[in-house]
């Protein structure tokens, strides 16, 4: 698995944002250093040095050409740091809060009471991203910072025009005061990412653990679609939703015809999914008659439906062209059995801890 934290010594106290310069490989000029960049001095096989400013740095544990024009968030005290944005990847996500005000039963990272606001920090950081690159903004619930966050959007969407966002958030806190806010934003560089899990007011509200949250997402997206903004609905593939999936199908394309894309995705075994993980799972592969008449219907009425985070030797061979390869690169793996497989290039694979008995039925038939 690709490391986000990295281990360092440095000479600051306080913490900051760098962007690391090794320049190996570079043929052409040596592009011009800011104030925030840190040029590698020397390397060995166990560390690389680091100095800009007035400030060294020293890392550990990885080749330096695979930090070239990485952004750092240094934490001093605590001896690490968090590659904030990665050159060479385009998954890049940057966590607004650990708050939120749901308790999704497969939530992947579990909500924390405590909030450290990280936005001056993630200024920074994508001013100093790579060119005409998409920078994912996640959480908790992001929204619960709303005017922190639709400022942050503004000044980054004015201050790089070549730089896309996406935003996931359960669109539960906009209201009619937030569409001149909203209307301030460059909306065709932001895709808002929105969860709804169920046509059934109740099935929905029980896998967010949180009553009234159907009426409040369709609120939020009505907002949303106002403002003229992009929206991509997602729906976790559970047990809990399995069996209504068509008829949710059906409610998007009457009920919300103007989202952009429909994710439909498969579940993540990891925080509370791992927790709930014997009750949530569904064998897509052995029911996907479900999901298929669901995809049918959305893609029939002119929705852009996909499919995120299935293995493609789980999926009928006319289906495979709707699963692209969708999982974060730094937390992607195979199992043993897709050794030779000829779809292995196109596939997304696994989540890293994805259970060793994937628990897939219909498995490497390619």
């Amino acid at each position: 698995m690709i490391p986000l934290r990295l281990k360092i010594e440095t000479d600051a106290i306080d913490p900051y944002v760098v962007r690391l310069r090794s320049f190996e490989g570079v043929a052409h000029d040596t592009p011009t250093l800011s104030s925030f960049d840190a040029v590698l001095g020397n390397a060995t096989g166990e560390s690389a040095d680091f100095s800009g400013g007035e400030r060294t740095l020293r890392v550990f544990g990885i080749d330096a050409s695979d930090v070239n024009g990485d952004v750092l968030f240094v934490v001093p005290r605590r001896g690490t740091a968090h590659r904030l944005i990665r050159a060479n990847s385009r998954h890049n996500t940057l966590l607004v809060t650990e708050r939120c005000d749901q308790l999704c039963l497969m939530c992947s990272q579990p909500p924390k009471k405590q909030h450290v606001d990280m936005l001056p920090y993630f200024e920074t950081a994508v001013l100093l991203s790579p060119e005409n690159t998409t920078i994912g903004l996640s959480g908790g619930e992001p929204t619960l910072f709303k005017s922190e966050l639709l400022e942050f959007l503004r000044r980054m969407l004015a201050a790089r025009p070549d730089i896309d966002f996406h935003v996931l958030t359960n669109a539960q806190h906009f209201d009619r005061d937030d569409l001149a806010k909203l209307g301030e934003l460059d909306l065709n560089r932001v895709l808002w990412g929105v969860p709804v899990y169920s046509s059934d007011p109740y099935v929905h509200d029980g896998i967010v653990a949180k009553p009234g949250a159907f009426d409040k997402v369709r609120e939020g997206l009505s907002i949303l679609c106002q403002a003229g903004a992009k929206i991509e609905l997602r729906t976790v593939l559970m047990k809990p939703n399995a069996a209504g999936l068509a008829d949710l199908a059906g409610f998007v394309t009457t009920s919300l015809p103007f989202v952009d894309k429909w994710a439909i995705m498969q579940l993540e075994n990891i925080g509370y999914g791992r927790q709930n993980w014997d009750s949530l799972f569904f064998d897509s592969s052995r029911g996907f008659d479900t999901v298929g008449k669901a995809l049918d219907l959305a893609i029939s009425r002119g929705i852009n439906a996909m499919l995120y985070n299935f293995p493609l030797c789980t999926l009928p061979p006319n289906y495979r062209p709707f699963a692209p390869s969708t999982i974060s690169d730094w937390k992607r793996t195979y199992v043993s059995e897709c050794a030779g497989c000829g779809l292995l290039d196109d596939c997304g694979g696994f989540f890293e801890w994805h259970p060793k008995a994937h628990g897939y039925e219909r498995f490497g038939v390619t």
